[in-house]
C-alpha cells in the first residue's frame, strides 16, 4: 500500500498595520476568501459571484496587491488579468495594533466581518443540511467547552489544534465521498469584567 505525501505547507501573510486597513472593506475580504477557495480568477468571473462590476472588482483586486494579498499570475493577454490570493492563510496578532488607532478599528471591523460571514455559511449550511446523509449532518456539527487556562496555555492549544487540522487537509484527496469542508476554531475569556494584570 502506497502511503501519500503529506500535503505540502500552507503559505501565509502577515496582516501589517497598511494591509489591515486596505483589507477592511466588504468586497475586498471576500475577493481574498474567492481567491483562496475557488483559485485563481479574473476580475470580471469574480464580479459575477460578487455581484458586482468589473470595474470595480479591479480597481478592489489593485489595492490588495498594493499590500501583497492577492498577485497576478500567468501571461497576461491584452486587458485579461488572471488574479490569485498570495498566500493561503491570513495571520494577525491584535497587539500589535494597539499603538495605531486606524489599524486597531480596522482589524476590528474585519474580526466582525468574518464573524458575519461565517453566520451567514453556517447558516446556510442549517438549512440544507437535511438534504445530506445523516452522517455528515452528524459529523459537522458545533460543539462547546469551558476551560480553565492561562494565555500560554490557550496559545499551545491553538497551535495544537491548527496543527491537528493541518494533518487532514487533504485526508480525503481522491475519495468520491469527501467534501471541501470549512474548520473553524475560536476561543475567548469568559470573565470580561476579571481583566489580568499585564506583564
Amino acid at each position: 500500500m502506497t502511503i501519500p505525501p503529506p500535503p505540502p505547507p500552507l503559505s501565509s501573510v502577515r496582516l501589517t498595520a497598511t494591509a489591515v486597513k486596505v483589507l477592511a472593506h466588504p468586497l475586498r475580504s471576500r475577493l481574498v476568501g474567492a481567491l483562496r477557495r475557488e483559485g485563481p480568477a479574473t476580475a470580471t468571473a469574480l464580479a459575477k459571484v460578487m455581484g458586482t462590476n468589473s470595474g470595480a472588482t479591479s480597481y478592489h483586486l489593485r489595492k490588495l496587491e498594493e499590500v501583497g494579498l492577492v498577485t497576478e499570475v500567468g501571461d497576461r493577454q491584452g486587458r485579461r488579468r488572471l488574479w490569485a490570493a498570495s498566500a493561503d492563510l491570513t495571520m494577525v496578532n491584535p497587539s500589535e495594533f494597539l499603538d495605531d488607532e486606524d489599524a486597531d478599528t480596522a482589524l476590528g471591523w474585519l474580526e466582525r466581518d468574518w464573524l458575519q460571514h461565517f453566520h451567514d455559511k453556517f447558516g446556510a449550511w442549517l438549512d440544507a443540511r437535511h438534504r445530506w446523509p445523516a452522517s455528515w449532518q452528524d459529523a459537522a456539527s458545533m460543539n462547546d467547552t469551558m476551560l480553565v487556562v492561562t494565555d500560554a496555555q490557550l496559545a499551545e492549544l491553538r497551535d495544537k489544534v491548527s496543527e491537528l487540522a493541518d494533518s487532514y487537509r487533504t485526508a480525503g484527496q481522491g475519495n468520491p465521498e469527501a467534501k471541501r469542508v470549512s474548520f473553524y476554531y475560536v476561543a475567548y475569556p469568559i470573565d470580561l469584567d476579571k481583566t489580568p494584570r499585564r506583564r
